[in-house]
């Protein structure tokens, strides 16, 4: 019996030294206002070379693995959330209304005032935009005073 007591609670020992999680802490020392980003949730990142990275993240050391990518924190200039869900959404608006605008002005220049192939124009802007994936999600920037910090979290 005592056996068993000293393996459970080794056990629930090592799972709470074990199960802590890391994060992407930003603070601002203007507002006071910190933002957690946990690990593996989808991210877009900005570095000093003004390339632009998004994906999902793994903290390694003192740095980020996005896409096989290792970056350090010193070299990001800016960092936001984007999520999956949003990103669809938004993309997919914007296609399928960049993409309806087109059809109408297609059908309305062939029957009714050649002028209305000129829908054409905002339709492919549209679609365009939605091929982007916009993310309308706020950039934390390190020129605004935003620090990024790693972090351990318990879950």
């Amino acid at each position: 019996m005592k056996k068993a007591l000293l393996l459970t609670f080794s056990l629930l020992f090592i799972n709470i030294i074990f199960a802590q999680k890391r994060a992407i802490k930003i603070t601002s020392p203007d507002s006071k206002r910190t933002i957690l980003i946990k690990e593996n949730k989808r991210i877009r990142l900005v570095t000093k070379n003004k390339e632009k990275i998004s994906g999902r993240f793994k903290i390694e050391n003192n740095s980020i693995l996005i896409n096989n990518q290792l970056i350090p924190l010193s070299d990001i200039e800016g960092i936001k959330r984007n999520p999956l869900l949003t990103t669809a959404l938004t993309s997919g608006f914007f296609i399928f209304t960049g993409a309806t605008t087109v059809g109408f002005g297609t059908i309305i220049g062939a029957f009714v005032n050649t002028r209305g192939f000129l829908l054409a124009i905002p339709g492919a802007a549209m679609i365009f935009t939605g091929i982007k994936s916009p993310n309308f999600n706020k950039m934390y920037k390190k020129q605004k005073n935003w620090s990024l910090e790693i972090i351990n979290i318990n879950p």
